[in-house]
């Protein structure tokens, strides 16, 4: 492996290839964090509020609680930009020469992986609790119920793949310590032929 291999980058300086880019593990996981993301903001933003049919006043479906809500939509927003923001990175990554500017993105790459595993995990449980302790008289013409149920169960989505995005970007670091340990090793064995004194 040469040293453009390191921590999962193609050839350095290469033409952007759109179909391989596509088929890469990372970006169709990271496409499909992106869209569950969107999901869950569309759907608590559109439909997360109602109002009771005898009053103008509008509630956060799960339970009454904004929390809730305002958790879901800043979760969902936040989650969508930082989607955004990576496959980005992931298009230009291949072009970043510097082998510790490559492990830099690898290693934030885990991190917020990790981090989002984590918020979604929260968020499918606070969501998932609100809304089974919600009352029926609260909502009696159950408006909004489907959006409420594809918010939770998007959620949990994103836990598994936001866990799996952590997993691959793992694997990337791995690959790239690798590269690099065995770049730092290597001996041309012409030069040790060379170094080597013969005697005759």
């Amino acid at each position: 492996m040469d040293g453009f291999q390191a921590y999962g980058a193609g050839k350095a300086g290469g033409a952007f290839d759109p179909l391989t880019f596509i088929r890469q593990p990372q970006t169709v996981v990271r496409i499909l964090c992106w869209l569950f993301s969107m999901v869950i903001l569309g759907c608590v933003a559109n439909e997360g509020y109602v109002n009771r049919p005898d009053s103008m006043e509008e509630f956060c479906i799960f339970n009454r609680n904004h929390n809730a809500c305002n958790y879901a939509v800043a979760m969902g927003t936040v989650c969508f930009l930082c989607s955004t923001g990576f496959l980005a990175l992931d298009v230009y990554f291949p072009q970043i020469t510097g082998v510790k500017d490559r492990k830099k993105a690898v290693m934030a790459d885990i991190g917020l992986s990790a981090l989002w595993t984590l918020v979604w995990f929260v968020g499918f449980c606070f969501l998932a609790n609100q809304w089974q302790v919600s009352k029926e008289e609260d909502n009696p013409l159950n408006e909004g119920s489907d959006a409420a149920r594809a918010a939770i169960v998007f959620s949990f989505f994103s836990v598994f793949t936001w866990a799996l995005q952590c997993l691959l970007a793992v694997h990337r670091f791995r690959l790239g310590v690798d590269s690099v340990t065995l770049n730092q090793d290597y001996v041309d064995p012409n030069q040790l032929d060379e170094a080597t004194p013969t005697y005759e």
